[in-house]
């Protein structure tokens, strides 16, 4: 069987001509759209026709915009169906909302965002009635041993934020599919590099923000999965995200469109950049996290499931032992060195770093952050492509001799 070659599918998707024959799409700005015939209308409104046969409604709904970039996001993933949001948190609300009732379970991966942790260990339960149970989710039988009779989801991150551990997609799907429950993968730290549905996932989720959008200046979500699945969050009487309402300007699903076909190069590069410095950062002896090192508990799953062309993501983690020092590195590289920014979010051209316990994770109580294995001195650094790669190690280097993070060679 041919590998799936994401790129190839969303070139196979890219064929929308703009309105007067432009080579890239139109914007359609429109909230409402008109009807030539009034019996129209009301079947609408009871889901006789919709926008697979050009019948669009209500932008909240459906808009032809989005609903061509959904297509393009499916097509990078091999589902059948996406659609697109006004952020990934909302993408992430709308996939588990649409599986869980009030009195419904969730598995979920111990190690995620700080921002989902929150919606899944506070929100939900408090605000739905839906219980949730965190586990290692590299362990299968810890997994399988959550898994009860009112579970509905199995939630994971494809690599977790902030510790990069490499969720096993085929041994998940299996239990998933084994227990009947929906299996959701956000992917949004490994567009190209891993591809879940073809792994066996249900629902892939991603914030657009982050590596599809490359530029840090639109926020973005989508979902992707079946055709029923996708449709069902649209529907006018239960779909999640048509009355949640996390609607997608078109000027940003037009805006995000333009930077797939390039996306594939931007991934290549980020890689290239962290697989060097992951290498360089173990060879002087540092806690270096990066699933692109043989010495990675992951690695080999990785080289397995990935797609190993697009590397190993743009993320590395490395532990500088203590918050202080982390900071001291964070405001040398960015105040002294011009290295990068110390900002949160990922998949930048240029550099972001953060320290995840005092920001992206701060949501996670102390001790859920040591269960997760996210330690205090944890600097996690989305790698740009600005610069010369020799440059920016340089600055990597001085910086961290600076602070004190290396012993100088007399």
């Amino acid at each position: 069987m041919k590998r799936f070659d994401p790129i190839e599918s969303l070139a196979n998707a890219r064929h929308e001509f703009g309105e007067h024959g432009g080579v890239n799409m139109s914007i359609e700005a429109s909230t409402t759209f008109t009807f030539l015939d009034a019996e129209v209308m009301p079947e609408v409104f009871r889901g006789l026709h919709g926008p697979e046969g050009g019948c669009y409604l209500y932008g909240r709904h459906y808009n032809p915009t989005i609903s061509v970039l959904g297509r393009q996001i499916a097509a990078l993933e091999g589902a059948e169906a996406g659609y697109c949001t006004a952020s990934g948190m909302s993408a992430i609300a709308g996939a588990v909302l649409q599986c869980c009732s009030s009195g419904d379970h969730i598995v979920s991966s111990r190690a995620v965002y700080g921002g989902t942790f929150a919606l899944l260990h506070d929100y939900l339960p408090l605000k739905a009635g839906i219980d949730v149970t965190f586990v290692e989710a590299t362990d299968l039988g810890e997994v399988q041993g959550a898994i009860g009779p009112k579970t509905r989801v199995l939630f994971v991150e494809t690599l977790s934020n902030p510790t990069l551990r490499v969720a096993d997609i085929e041994g998940l799907a299996r239990l998933a599919k084994a227990h009947g429950i929906t299996f959701i993968v956000d992917n949004t730290f490994s567009p190209l590099v891993i591809s879940p549905i073809q792994l066996g996932a249900d629902v892939v989720v991603h914030s657009l923000t982050k590596f599809m959008g490359g530029a840090s200046d639109i926020i973005a979500g989508s979902v992707c999965g079946t055709t029923e699945f996708v449709g069902s969050l649209m529907d006018l009487h239960t779909g999640s995200l048509m009355l949640l309402g996390p609607t997608m300007d078109p000027r940003a699903a037009h805006a995000i469109s333009l930077r797939l076909p390039h996306l594939g190069i931007r991934m290549k590069e980020h890689g290239r950049r962290a697989q060097y410095f992951a290498e360089h950062l173990e060879a002087l002896g540092l806690p270096v996290i990066y699933p692109g090192l043989p010495a990675h508990p992951d690695h080999n799953l990785l080289q397995k499931s990935g797609n190993s062309e697009y590397g190993a993501g743009g993320v590395f983690c490395v532990d500088l032992g203590t918050r202080e020092r982390a900071d001291d590195l964070m405001e040398h590289l960015q105040n002294d060195s011009r290295f990068g920014w110390m900002a949160v979010s990922l998949g930048y051209f240029d550099t972001l770093m953060s320290c995840p316990s005092a920001s992206t994770s701060s949501e996670m109580p102390e001790e859920e952050q040591a269960r997760a294995g996210i330690r205090p001195g944890l600097v996690r650094i989305s790698i740009g492509y600005t610069g010369s790669l020799e440059q920016r190690w340089e600055q990597m280097e001085t910086a961290l001799r600076t602070v004190g993070a290396l012993v100088t060679q007399s």
